[in-house]
């Protein structure tokens, strides 16, 4: 199995904003009123389309897809919330925790994307959103798919029996954990603390607070051979654990970041990582502030096997 992918899917917002719905458990979000709703949104799409260049500058392959805008959905630019895509084929679809990002789950993407990519099973667990379990994607999921390892923070988001229907029908085993920010509440999502490469690992490791769930993380770690590059929550919180290893069609490897996640990172951090791989950053911090998300969350991996 494959850590890296050179193929992405993301999505180009219609209609960028401030989400009241999912600030709730998302303490990343900023509700700025500075800016207009207009503003916000152009503010997004220019990012966003930024962001896409200087990935396929780099060689990586982005298959963009076009937010409609009504419905209105505030998160759009987040897809990796809603699907993945693995290298045996599946697809699966997943129940997200606010209503109005449940509109995200678009066919008619899946259906486009399998025009060019062989899709050998559809999984759907979106069914959980009638039970009120939850479970949103690589948001909520961090995969070692070379060990078939999955590690997810426990919150409103992420439900550990839902884990372990995904862990049934990948064959993935599941590491969990608490995680807490700074005012010792959940943190959201998984993939704000921790980011997870071929040969290391990024995490916020004072989030974890319970001494049974770090020295697990550590042993895995340990087992996998995953250097450890430890942030602190202010670089969390500028989203410096928020990040994705892809490659491009010549395999070189990239570790993909905001600008606001590059600029908080220590001389040694980077100079750890580029011992590793190579860095690539765009600036996104309207998407960040208002989105609560940032590089990562933008970006579904396409691991699929072309037609």
């Amino acid at each position: 199995m494959e850590q890296t992918t050179s193929t992405i899917m993301m999505v180009r917002p219609a209609n960028f904003g401030f989400n009241e719905e999912t600030a709730k458990n998302n303490a990343f979000q900023v509700n700025d009123t500075s800016l207009s709703i207009d503003e916000i949104r152009t503010k997004a799409i220019e990012e966003f389309d930024k962001f896409v260049d200087k990935l396929r500058s780099d060689g990586v392959e982005v298959y963009v897809m076009h937010d409609s805008p009504n419905p209105i959905k505030p998160d759009a630019v987040f897809p990796n919330n809603w699907v993945s895509f693995h290298q045996d084929g599946t697809l699966i679809t997943y129940p997200m925790y606010a209503k109005a990002r449940r509109l995200e789950r678009d066919e008619q993407f899946i259906s486009i994307l399998g025009n060019s990519f062989s899709i050998k099973e559809r999984i759907h667990f979106e069914g959980y959103e009638h039970k009120d379990t939850f479970l949103e994607g690589t948001g909520s999921m961090i995969l070692d798919r070379q060990n078939k390892i999955v590690y997810a923070c426990l919150s409103p988001r992420t439900d550990t029996a839902l884990l372990d229907a995904f862990c049934q029908s990948t064959g993935y085993s599941k590491i969990v954990f608490d995680a807490l920010d700074e005012n010792n509440l959940p943190i959201y999502h998984t993939n704000v603390m921790m980011a997870l490469g071929e040969n290391f690992v990024i995490i916020c490791m004072d989030s974890i607070k319970n001494k049974e769930d770090k020295a697990r993380l550590l042993k895995s770690f340990k087992d996998t051979q995953k250097e450890i590059i430890d942030i602190t929550y202010a670089q969390m919180n500028a989203f410096a654990g928020n990040m994705l290893q892809v490659q491009n069609k010549n395999k070189v490897k990239f570790l993909v970041m905001s600008e606001q996640a590059f600029l908080s990172l220590s001389p040694s951090q980077i100079d750890a990582i580029t011992a590793k791989t190579k860095i690539l950053y765009s600036p996104i911090y309207t998407i960040e502030k208002y989105g609560g998300g940032s590089a990562r969350c933008m970006m579904a991996e396409i691991f699929l096997s072309k037609k």
